[in-house]
């Protein structure tokens, strides 16, 4: 018999772990279900995993998905696909999925935030829920009207639509900047806003405002742009070359408009931090590209992607829902400083 005619091995089954592990058939299907807490010991739990791996076992998936009704596939979908936060949401989403036999689609939105088509002829038939990061639950209604659950991200968790919501403390995060830079004694300040209107920029901006407020002496003024370095700069190139009291402090929705704002104060000559500091929100890798550094908010963006992917889990299984926001942490970086006044 020649090579190419050598018969392939054949794939391990269910029924060759049980009679390695010693147990039934019956036993291994509830251990490698996750279904044995209660009804088998973790002795034996143990033993049937570690036979499985032995023997090179693999659960046929198609055929679970078949009995079980379900596909084990899970659609992210996010509104831009080159931002780093949605590819990091997207890895803590696919690796905690993997851990369960779920595969994760990732979809941007053909229309940003807006509204997100059905990229399958039948998103009831492909998938088992939908997760979707910083957009309105109403933009996904081609997708909810599949009757899919529908777990949303760093969105509105007013709106009663969506199983279960997953948010971070973005209020915290803007507090902890505003707080920072009051604290080295700035009164005056720019708002680079983001030009998306979606929950997440609102509550920045609503935060902002409350400190600032609650300050008495502060004043701050709000330019929005959409979020890219080039709009950035512009927008923020404009505001600081009005005339009158030119602010000391850049607020930025977002590391990408705080680049923009860092390449406007060099253009205009003014050095950053001595002259106007600069703060942006989310802590991409371009916050440690800039120089100085910037003092920004660090999101774990994994750890969205991993709660909602546990979010889903949950309501498929009937479980309840973890609930509570994930803290936000602000990182000060050389971007930030006392202003002129202070340090004379």
């Amino acid at each position: 018999m020649t090579s190419a005619q050598q018969p392939v091995p054949a794939r391990p089954t269910s029924r060759d772990v049980a009679r390695a592990a010693g147990v039934s058939q019956a036993t291994v299907s509830l251990v490698l279900g996750e279904k044995w807490p209660g009804r088998v010991s973790e002795t034996t739990a143990q033993r049937v995993r570690d036979t499985a791996a032995e023997i090179g076992y693999r659960p046929n998936l198609a055929a679970r998905s078949l009995r079980l009704g379900r596909t084990r596939t899970a659609l992210l979908v996010v509104p831009a696909l080159t931002n780093e936060f949605f590819a990091r949401v997207y890895a803590g989403a696919a690796e905690l999925a993997a851990e369960h036999g779920f595969g994760v689609v990732l979809y941007p939105s053909p229309d940003g935030t807006g509204p997100a088509r059905d990229p399958f002829a039948s998103a009831r038939a492909a998938l088992d829920g939908v997760i979707a990061s910083s957009m309105a639950a109403d933009a996904l209604g081609a997708l909810h009207g599949a009757d899919l659950p529908l777990v949303m991200l760093d969105s509105d968790p007013s709106d009663t639509g969506p199983a279960a919501h997953v948010n971070l403390d973005i209020a915290d995060g803007m507090r902890q900047v505003t707080d920072h830079l009051l604290g080295l004694g700035h009164r005056r300040f720019l708002h680079l806003a983001s030009a998306v209107d979606t929950w997440t920029f609102a509550v920045r901006a609503g935060a902002l405002h409350d400190v600032l407020g609650a300050a008495g002496d502060a004043t701050v003024r709000t330019v929005r742009a959409p979020l890219e370095v080039r709009a950035g700069r512009e927008a923020a190139e404009q505001a600081l070359s009005v005339s009158g009291d030119r602010p000391t402090a850049i607020i930025c929705d977002d590391d990408i408009l705080a680049a923009g704002a860092c390449k406007a104060a060099r253009r205009l000559g003014l050095r950053v931090p001595d002259e106007l500091s600069v703060t942006g929100f989310d802590d991409l890798a371009l916050a440690t590209a800039l120089e100085p550094e910037l003092t920004t908010v660090r999101l774990p963006a994994e750890q969205v992607g991993e709660r909602g992917m546990e979010a889903l889990l949950a309501v498929l299984d009937g479980r309840p829902v973890e609930r509570g926001g994930l803290p936000v942490r602000l990182v000060v970086r050389g971007s930030t400083a006392p202003p002129p006044a202070a340090r004379t």
